[in-house]
């Protein structure tokens, strides 16, 4: 009897394909699989496995081989299988299935890796995962990294360093034990970035971090606090704080000798650079984090005051010092609320006649009376205030000498206003000039701005083109304070100048000092041969009576 079989060998083909298609599916999973017998032999594993751990069949034909080749150490695999048989009672009691279980595992190539396990049974036999979690540990690793540490110095960041500093308290109230905080200033590290650029700065807190490390004991904690300040905590000093603190100056004077030593940077020059470190002792839980960040900085900037590479400690005077500070502040503020500045005009003098006129802002404070400008106007460098105050000085400057303008005696004066580095580098600064002269209709060619030599060093190409900008409506500038910062000829040659003023340093003594004299016979012999005016500060020669009446008579006041 001929039995018609072209249906079944069609189904059968069918199935094979089925299969090599599932098969094909399975062994590009992104997962690794393996197929467990009741015997426990491997009977399946696709690339992913075997990828993923390195075991093929001839190295581990059953998964007890392949479980014992991945804990090489008695003690480990014990552990592990401890774990696995827990699962298994886990996978009982949830009708065969494995639930996913994190191990640790010793590929075939000898590396240690995270992985996930899982499996379902099916059909008298085990589907076995494996996922790979090395990736995704590594990236939970660098994040925890970046959230807690410097990337740059590799030391704790402020982050850590804040909550070493609680434990640290902790620890000290519950054993009463003292301990330190020191926080460290590199020297003059702006200079470095300035002339030297950022790379080498940044060279360079690298290795203050390295000997940082080294100098002080592993026990201790030392972490960049940001910028070039970095924090020392040291715990565990004794029960007494006067021990404590000769400990932590012992600390100390090791920290400074290590970091005054040359470094050698980057471009494979030498470099000097010293620390000012401020010290403040802490024993139990009444003084907080802030607090005693704020005793350690007020006492760095007492080491920087003392003439820099040395340490001092917290001196409560000092937070008397910082709670001026903050009222002066605030007064500030609402000085400039309620227009308690005035502006005084200071005469320059050529060849005995008034040609110009210095705007100087003073502060009338209604209970302290004039406040000094060397006591403010350093505060609102600091606080920021400086801008709106160069506003207001620049505007009422402008208003002046609109007002001279109208008068025939005093039409051909020039008004110098002093710009800070913060107004000036304000996007808006060259818009605000000119809004300031078109608005008071003061005459562009008659205003000079006054700009300090700190000022080029941080980016001189935006400061040349601003500066252009203003030359083309007639506003002139003149260099301040010229001599006593980088002088550097390059920036001569390519600043669109009007004047060098000699700083009142040289001109004090200059008619009884030759060195002084020398000095500013050499500066005027540069500024002629540039082209430029020079103009001497502080000097006062012989008052022109006449002039400074006639100036003091126009709103505003004048400084003769």
């Amino acid at each position: 009897m001929v039995q018609d079989v072209t249906e079944r060998r069609r189904l059968e083909q069918h199935h094979r394909e089925n299969e090599e298609r599932l098969r094909a599916v399975l062994q590009r999973l992104p997962v690794g699989l393996a197929i467990v017998s009741e015997e426990g032999d491997i009977v399946y594993r696709n690339d992913r496995f075997v990828s993923t751990c390195g075991y093929t069949e001839a190295d581990a034909p059953t998964v007890s081989d392949w479980w014992a080749a991945t804990y090489p150490d008695d003690r480990a695999r014990a552990q592990a299988c401890e774990q696995l048989q827990k699962a298994k009672m886990r996978a009982r009691a949830l009708d065969g299935n494995l639930q996913p279980a994190e191990y640790r595992i010793v590929c075939h190539d000898g590396r240690l890796r995270t992985v996930e396990i899982g499996g379902v049974a099916m059909d008298g036999q085990y589907l076995i995962t494996l996922e790979d979690l090395s990736q995704r540990k590594a990236a939970e690793e660098e994040i925890r990294y970046l959230a807690f540490y410097d990337l740059l110095t590799q030391l704790p960041n402020r982050r850590l360093l804040l909550d070493r500093l609680q434990q640290a308290l902790g620890a000290g109230a519950r054993r009463q034990r003292s301990g330190a905080l020191l926080m460290l200033d590199v020297d003059n590290f702006k200079t470095l970035n300035e002339t030297r650029g950022h790379d080498q700065g940044d060279a360079l807190l690298r290795q203050v971090a390295t000997r940082l490390r080294e100098a002080v004991d592993g026990a201790h904690t030392v972490g960049r606090q940001g910028g070039d300040e970095f924090v020392v905590v040291l715990e565990d000093l004794g029960e007494d704080p006067v021990q404590a603190a000769a400990m932590a100056q012992e600390v100390g004077q090791t920290i400074l000798r290590a970091l005054r030593q040359p470094y050698v940077l980057d471009d494979g020059q030498d470099c000097h650079a010293t620390v000012s470190i401020g010290a403040t002792i802490f024993q139990g839980l009444d003084d907080t984090v802030d607090e005693l960040l704020r005793r350690a900085d007020l006492a760095m900037y007492q080491a920087k005051k003392a003439g820099r590479d040395t340490l001092q400690f917290f001196d409560p005077r000092m937070q008397q010092v910082v709670r001026e500070r903050a009222t002066l502040e605030q007064d500030l503020r609402t000085g400039l609320a309620q227009q308690q500045f005035e502006l005084f005009f200071q005469p320059q003098v050529e060849d005995g006649s008034i040609i110009g006129a210095e705007g100087l802002v003073r502060w009338r404070h209604p209970g302290k009376g004039f406040v000094s400008p060397a006591n403010f106007i350093p505060l609102a460098e600091e606080s920021g205030l400086i801008v709106p105050l160069g506003e207001w000085v620049l505007r009422t400057a402008c208003e002046q000498l609109a007002r001279w303008a109208q008068d025939p005696a005093l039409s051909e004066l020039v008004v110098a206003v002093n710009v800070s580095p913060r107004q000036f580098y304000q996007a808006q600064f060259v818009d605000q000039v000119l809004a300031a002269l078109a608005v008071t209709g003061a005459p562009p060619s008659r205003l000079k701005l006054e700009l300090t030599e700190g000022l080029l060093l941080t980016d001189i190409d935006d400061t040349i083109a601003k500066m252009v900008q203003l030359k083309q409506h007639g506003v002139g500038f003149s260099l301040d304070d010229f001599g006593t910062g980088y002088s550097s000829l390059a920036y001569l040659k390519r600043l669109p100048l009007d004047q060098l003023k000699i700083d009142q340093s040289f001109v004090r003594d200059v008619l009884t000092d030759p060195n002084d004299a020398a000095i500013a016979k050499t500066i005027v012999a540069l500024g002629m041969s540039l082209g430029l005016r020079v103009i001497a500060e502080g000097w006062r020669p012989r008052r022109n009576a006449r002039s400074c009446t006639s100036m003091a008579a126009m709103p505003g006041r004048a400084i003769c």
